[in-house]
């Protein structure tokens, strides 16, 4: 506990019982010294029995060292849960010998008959009393009736749409818009109230203008403008496009990339990195590491993190955000600027995170771009899954990235591919030519599934809206 700064110390009123719950200490610093005490107490003859003397008593102290961290127990101890049972004369009977497994049991122990025994399965997540305000009753004018119970006004699952207006567009749709919603001029308007804004704006549009389809990556990589702006600016200029080989981006209003041909070019790909055995390394030694891990859950027994500040509207118009303290040093120019490497794949550079959303234009690579290229001017019909490109293009290019990200690796950790064959050498040269692989990679790769939450999948950038 004490290596991980990030977790709390737990202590446990009865070790030896997996059903207790612990109260948590919290990690404080501190500048105190360890002192080392003796008490010596020498006693006196005693010459007259009548007489008592006192015995002599020294103190001696060593001063040991400093303590620069204490664990302070400040909250309250939960609920604790027996394993215990009811019968029908109100007596506890204790469970732990049935349900507690000790030692390597046989099949008679699992057939027993027992008693019902389902322990919670989470205590409460605080240890610290907190003031809850509940909101007051509303008081409704006078001759206010309740609404009729409906699916427009119930509780759902998902959660109300935010006030961004976006607009977006299906494959299937037939009409793409060519202007934004009202609310979204609106709402730009009353946020874009400095020079800063009008700029940024201004370099948006001329963007829109070289390219017609960008991510909201390649945008941050290009200007330099706040998160939260940006969510207020792209919907002012742009449509977001759900589905098809153009899914997750952002297209310029009045511009249907599924009636151009030269907007192969735009097509997005889903890209992941291989890892397994198969593929010469395991997932502990891939040189681009996940973001999260199953191993690293948080807990209620770890550190709460702090809490994000809310954007107001009076900060959005004062050109600062969450971060413009810290930020303010740095210029307005490259403030929120992000690396191009975020958008931009290059020939002996890995990637930043194992997966990517690139554009096909952003593959700075010939090898790539011959495949992008087959059917040059022969572009017959848009599908949804291909879009422009010939079938299985995006198949061939994750092929191709696969073994230049491999051979990477290679140059740089050669001890992972040290019982590589030459003739296995031969056939990975050939397939990194020919762009083939095994069915079975093409089998894996499609049914993977993207992980939630990442900052980096284009694919959650619909929870900004919705």
């Amino acid at each position: 506990i004490y290596a991980d700064p990030g977790k709390r110390l737990e202590l446990y009123f009865r070790p030896k019982d997996p059903y207790c719950h612990p109260v948590c200490a919290n990690r404080f610093p501190t500048s105190t010294v360890l002192l080392k005490v003796k008490r010596r107490t020498k006693k006196k003859k005693q010459l007259d029995t009548e007489e008592q003397i006192q015995p002599e008593v020294q103190f001696e102290m060593e001063i040991l060292g400093t303590v620069t961290t204490v664990y302070k127990f400040q909250g309250m101890s939960d609920f604790q849960y027996l394993a215990m049972h009811s019968g029908h004369d109100g007596k506890q009977t204790s469970m732990y010998d049935k349900v507690l497994m000790l030692k390597p049991e046989k099949e008679e122990f699992f057939n027993r008959e027992l008693p019902l025994y389902i322990p919670p399965p989470i205590f409460s997540r605080l240890d610290t009393p907190v003031d809850y305000f509940y909101r007051p009753d509303i008081q409704h004018r006078e001759g206010y009736n309740n609404p009729q119970v409906s699916g427009e006004n119930l509780i759902g699952l998902s959660r109300a749409r935010r006030p961004h207006n976006a607009i977006f567009v299906n494959f299937d749709d037939e009409e793409i818009p060519t202007k934004p919603l009202d609310a979204a001029v609106q709402t730009w308007k009353k946020v874009c109230t400095n020079p800063v804004d009008k700029k940024v704006e201004e370099e948006l549009r001329k963007l829109f203008e070289v390219r017609p389809v960008w991510s909201r990556n390649a945008v941050k990589a290009n200007i330099s403008v706040h998160p939260d702006k940006l969510k207020l600016l792209l919907p002012y200029l742009a449509y977001y496009m759900l589905t098809g080989p153009w899914r997750s981006l952002w297209v310029r209003f009045g511009y249907d990339p599924r009636k151009h041909p030269e907007a192969k070019i735009y097509q997005v790909l889903d890209f992941r990195i291989r890892c397994g055995m198969k593929y010469g390394y395991a997932p502990t030694d891939m040189p681009v590491k996940a973001k999260r891990s199953t191993y690293n859950c948080s807990l209620p027994i770890t550190v709460r993190k702090p809490v994000s500040h809310t954007v107001s509207v009076h900060d959005l118009k004062q050109g600062l955000g969450t971060s413009g303290a810290s930020a303010a040093k740095k210029p307005a120019s490259s403030r929120y600027k992000l690396k191009e490497s975020i958008y931009i794949f290059r020939e002996g550079a890995l990637p930043p995170y194992r997966q990517m959303f690139y554009q096909l234009c952003d593959l700075n690579v010939e090898s790539l771009q011959k495949i992008i290229r087959r059917n040059d001017g022969t572009e017959s019909e848009c599908t949804e899954r291909d879009g422009w490109c010939l079938p299985k293009t995006s198949d061939d290019l994750r092929d191709t990235m696969s073994l230049m990200i491999k051979q990477i690796i290679r140059s740089t950790r050669p001890a992972l591919f040290s019982s590589t064959t030459s003739s296995e050498d031969g056939k990975e040269q050939l397939a990194y030519e020919s762009g083939e692989d095994e069915d079975d990679e093409e089998e894996e790769e499609e049914d993977f599934k993207p992980s939630d939450g990442s900052e980096n999948e284009m694919e959650t950038e619909i929870l900004d809206y919705v």
